[in-house]
């Protein structure tokens, strides 16, 4: 349905719409639109928009399970505003529960894929190198001061010739490979469908996992999270590794059954974790993963730089002039 509204009315945070500058106007083609900016307090959202524009700065220190102020008055607009046609996230994924509703009204979600993915294939590099060459342990004895060779603990195995599966094959499941293949690691791929990605990669369905478990070094999850996905690699799916095989998780926390990942660690059977997505965010102070010695983790933080702003404000633009060509000018 196309909005009445002679001047389509756009939800963009002040921030946003100061850094997007002239280049908004110039993507509206010269058509009048009006700029409607989000309150601080859900309880003075502003309704009646026709598109919104959900940026880093909107979402800010909110995550799905636990929603600040800023964002919950966002989402307020959006439940305001019956004539809502179009909503673009500066996220890859559109996981959150305001995202269901959104599809119940038949409005239009779009996402910013590839916008940080080769910020998070670094990071997931990074989690790798650092499990990989024993930074956990070394870090721990950093802060003891305690000065212990490696001979003594025990020598990092060579990366060349190892083997790692990448779940997902979007634009940062492509990037993390690619730098895998730089360092002589083996790649195989679990995706939606064994439909290889190319002609020398050994790929498999989510489901078929168990086909390759027992000769993964590396386990790196990359992949979105959906009812195939959830709780995935679960009791079962860990037991199956090889045993001393490693986990990388840069996709989300619910693919992971938490409490037999915890188990799986403890037990030495996973050499080790890199984490930065969890079942529920904030991570509970409480969590065993905070203080397990074989355990890296970060705040969900993978994907940030201080580039992705500005790629996001691009595909938001790109996505904005798509809207406008299928939308009747008015005089």
């Amino acid at each position: 349905m196309m909005s009445t509204a002679i001047h389509p009315r756009i939800l963009i945070s002040a921030q946003a719409r100061a850094r997007l500058g002239d280049a908004l106007g110039q993507a509206m083609q010269g058509r009048p639109y009006e700029v409607v900016t989000p309150t601080p307090d859900p309880a003075t959202a502003p309704g009646e928009v026709d598109l919104a524009y959900c940026s880093r700065d909107v979402t800010g220190l909110s995550t799905k399970h636990d929603v600040k102020p800023p964002l919950e008055s966002f989402y307020a607009s959006l439940r305001r505003s019956p004539g809502l046609q179009w909503v673009h996230v500066h996220s890859a994924g559109a996981d959150r529960p305001i995202f269901a509703e959104l599809a119940q009204r038949q409005v239009r979600v779009t996402t910013s894929p590839g916008a940080n993915a080769e910020v998070v294939a670094h990071t997931a590099l990074a989690g790798l190198l650092m499990l990989a060459r024993h930074f956990p342990l070394m870090l721990a004895q950093q802060r003891e001061r305690r000065w212990v060779s490696l001979v003594a603990t025990g020598m990092p195995a060579d990366l060349a010739g190892q083997t790692a599966l990448v779940a997902g094959w979007g634009p940062i499941g492509q990037r993390i490979a690619a730098l895998l293949r730089m360092l002589g690691l083996r790649v195989i791929v679990a995706r939606s469908s064994n439909t290889p990605v190319d002609g020398d990669t050994e790929t498999l369905e989510f489901e078929g996992i168990g086909q390759c478990a027992a000769r993964l070094d590396w386990l790196i999850l990359a992949c979105p999270l959906t009812d195939r996905t959830r709780r995935w690699i679960d009791a079962g799916v860990l037991a199956m590794l090889k045993p001393g095989a490693r986990l990388i998780n840069v996709a989300r926390g619910e693919i992971v059954d938490q409490d037999a990942l915890i188990h799986a660690l403890r037990q030495r059977h996973l050499a080790g974790a890199y984490l930065d997505v969890f079942e529920h965010e904030p991570l509970d102070a409480d969590c065993p993963l905070w203080s397990l010695d074989n355990v890296i983790v970060t705040p969900h933080a993978a994907g940030h730089s201080d580039g992705n702003e500005r790629r996001v404000d691009q595909i938001f633009l790109n996505h904005l002039r798509a809207w406008l060509a299928r939308r009747p000018a008015r005089a």
